[in-house]
């Protein structure tokens, strides 16, 4: 049975149009609506009541749409909320911590695993156990790094102040020595990761100085393409998917600067994706 219905997806910012772009390239019939926050990112350095009570706000305003599926595409949120989120709402709900956790796990050669994220989501340690879950014996280095969202929600994606906020961002997870000699928070000086986890949809729109940074042994993750073949998965089991005669349409709001989230849909997009509306969800009047 087919489901002409939309597919939401949400976000704090532009962050999660990297996992949009995967779900168009995966399900081309589908019809998506994307929600972002804008106007209230970034939620990884917010306290957990706050990320949970601006999410819900954000979700009950793709639910007034009659999505038939949710995308959380924000790894804070998955984080920190996913739980509270899939017993509000009645349609499936599906978080990037999980696929994105399997795919690192899948990659790592010397069971070394780096993970990069908001505090939030590192304070959570959901990938930490979600790496731990899909493979016990997997090294798993959380880091936090609240510089880099800014940068992605400011149109900052190349330069040079760009590469040089993403080293030292990345720096602690390549075993470097801080000034004294001492080996950097987190990684033991007998350490080496081989996998880089972007646990956050922001971070791959950097993903060419994130690449520079680590070098070229260390292979980079995002959770973007199992994220879309999850929810493949999902509306093909439930029969949920679009008719095969579908003429799909992508909408997008954010509840901050239109302008430049338009530029950066477009930049990912092209033209089909620089129609941008505003949105007002009740907290963020």
């Amino acid at each position: 049975m087919a489901d002409a219905r939309p597919i939401g997806l949400f976000d704090s910012g532009v962050g999660g149009l990297t996992v949009l772009r995967e779900v168009v390239r995966r399900l081309p019939r589908e019809s998506t609506i994307y929600l972002g926050d804008n106007g209230r990112a970034p939620y990884g350095t917010r306290p957990d009541d706050e990320v949970r009570r601006f999410s819900v706000e954000c979700l009950d305003e793709l639910s007034r749409r009659d999505v038939k599926a949710i995308v959380v595409a924000c790894n804070t949120t998955t984080s920190v909320a996913l739980p509270d989120l899939r017993r509000r709402y009645d349609v499936p709900i599906i978080g990037v911590v999980r696929p994105g956790a399997t795919a690192a796990a899948l990659a790592t050669r010397t069971r070394s695993v780096g993970v990069i994220a908001t505090p939030a989501t590192i304070r959570s340690h959901a990938y930490f156990q979600a790496i731990k879950d899909e493979n016990p014996f997997v090294e798993v280095y959380e880091h936090a790094t609240p510089e880099l969202v800014p940068l992605v929600e400011a149109g900052l994606l190349h330069g040079a102040d760009v590469d040089e906020a993403v080293r030292r961002a990345v720096a602690p997870l390549l075993g470097s020595r801080a000034a004294d000699g001492e080996w950097v928070f987190p990684l033991p000086s007998d350490a080496r990761i081989d996998t880089l986890l972007l646990g956050c949809t922001h971070y791959p729109l950097l993903v060419d100085p994130i690449r520079a940074a680590v070098g070229e042994g260390v292979a980079v993750i995002d959770s973007a393409s199992a994220t879309a073949s999850v929810l493949a998965e999902l509306l093909a089991v439930n029969e949920l998917g679009a008719p095969a005669d579908a003429q799909p349409v992508h909408l997008q709001y954010t509840t901050g600067d239109v302008a430049r989230f338009r530029a950066t849909a477009a930049a990912l997009f092209g033209a089909e994706f620089a129609t941008v509306e505003p949105v007002v969800v009740p907290e963020a009047a």
